[in-house]
């Protein structure tokens, strides 16, 4: 079996202003930061054998302070990208009804059916990721890994994994908390969902 902590990287520029961030490297502020110092603190007593990323900077930036304390070298693999927001990318959720209200409606009624204009269809992203995790899953088959990613991708991944309509990414998981854990154990082809938006604090490795 293969343990993964997922991790939403730290908050970023666009936070306070809640706009879609999909493939813009936005930085991280002060606080994401510090975010990232805080998943060391954690990492350091979490028994991890793999650090993994997404390309994008916000995600390998919140991972280099965990990969430095446990003395792991980060690896980085595109299929861990945020979804593309297409249209939406950079926009608050007023500026996209204001530019596209039909199809933003469509969105919010059904994000995958209706993804945002010129955006990637969340089947897509969903498959590209558990593609990842299962290579990974077969590289350490009793590993424990964190992997620092992306809100939308981890929810479409989570709802993709335990077998929940991929539709409903949005309402099942609402919020991804920046820095926080979500932790899930790949045995058999099979995913348990053993915690969600945990803060990260030191704390000894979920029970095995």
């Amino acid at each position: 079996m293969t343990d993964f902590i997922l991790v939403r990287h730290g908050e970023t520029v666009w936070h306070a202003e809640n706009r879609y961030a999909g493939r813009t490297d936005v930085p991280l502020t002060e606080h994401g930061v510090q975010q990232a110092a805080e998943l060391a603190d954690w990492a350091l007593t979490a028994g991890l054998t793999a650090i993994w990323s997404s390309p994008l900077a916000r995600a390998r930036l919140t991972a280099a302070p965990a990969a430095a304390a446990c003395g792991l070298t980060p690896r980085v693999d595109e299929r861990l990208y945020e979804l593309d927001f297409g249209q939406g990318d950079g926009l608050t959720r007023e500026e996209m009804r204001q530019r596209f209200p039909e199809q933003l409606a469509a969105f919010l009624d059904d994000p995958v059916e209706n993804h945002l204009p010129g955006g990637e269809d969340p089947r897509k992203a969903a498959a590209r990721a558990a593609d990842c995790l299962a290579d990974i899953a077969r590289e350490q088959p009793h590993g424990r890994v964190l992997l620092v990613a992306h809100s939308t991708l981890v929810r479409v991944l989570l709802c993709h994994l335990i077998r929940i309509p991929l539709a409903d990414y949005r309402r099942v998981f609402p919020q991804l908390l920046n820095g926080a854990l979500t932790e899930i154990r790949i045995e058999d082809g099979q995913t348990a969902l053993l915690r969600l938006n945990t803060p990260a604090s030191p704390q000894p490795p979920a029970f095995r």
